[in-house]
């Protein structure tokens, strides 16, 4: 479940890592201890393309293949503690991108199945999952925007793009208690919204305004 420490291997990126997760987490409120972890035990570095190798720690996202981006640590962290894990879900995550978020819920979760759009992000991504060692987390290439139902309901769906609003099929495949963490708004700037699926009903509330690419597909912006 786990992924290789780097710390355990020489890891020079390591104090990096620590700083990060110091400076740009714990001092900004990240309090979930387990996400702290996470952020300190996945080498960001080996997500990112060969020519931001040294900027992998940044306080910023960065460009990955395809036009795409890999979110700024914060982000990642933030929008993995609104999940509020606990360690035996089944986590959905919508924007494989490089595959750093889902390696990170990897750490935090039983299971996570991930969706991506673009074949090629999606294979990258599969390699580097398991040159760090990652065996929970499935890589589907598929329309996001429509989640993955052979395998819900989900105790955890995260959305790491930007949507015009919120795909119904996603709610629905939430299970009682579970949480879907998305940014929704125009294509220029969203709100971090997170919604719990409580029996019948659901509660919703806004976190906080971001900027991410947009998410493409059924329910979300057209090509």
């Amino acid at each position: 479940m786990t992924a290789k420490r780097g710390k355990d291997e020489g890891d020079p990126y390591l104090e990096l890592r620590l700083s990060m997760v110091e400076r740009q987490l714990e001092a900004r409120g990240i309090k979930d201890r387990r996400v702290l972890e996470a952020m300190r035990d996945v080498p960001r570095h080996l997500f990112v393309l060969p020519a931001y190798r040294e900027r992998a720690y940044e306080d910023c996202p960065l460009p990955i293949d395809e036009r795409q981006t890999i979110s700024q640590p914060y982000m990642v962290a933030w929008m993995t503690e609104l999940l509020c894990l606990k360690g035996d879900e089944t986590v959905l995550e919508i924007g494989t991108g490089s595959g750093y978020q889902a390696a990170v819920l990897s750490k935090l979760a039983r299971f996570v199945y991930t969706v991506e759009r673009i074949p090629a992000l999606a294979e990258s991504a599969r390699e580097r999952l398991r040159d760090v060692g990652i065996t929970n987390v499935e890589v589907v290439v598929s329309d996001g925007t429509e989640g993955l139902p052979e395998h819900a309901p989900y105790e955890g769906i995260i959305v790491t793009a930007g949507s015009p609003s919120v795909p119904p099929l996603l709610v629905e495949q939430l299970g009682d208690r579970g949480r879907l963490v998305i940014p929704v708004g125009s294509s220029g700037v969203q709100m971090l919204t997170v919604i719990e699926k409580r029996g019948d009903r659901t509660i919703t509330s806004e976190e906080g305004s971001c900027v991410f690419v947009p998410l493409v597909g059924k329910y979300g912006w057209e090509r």
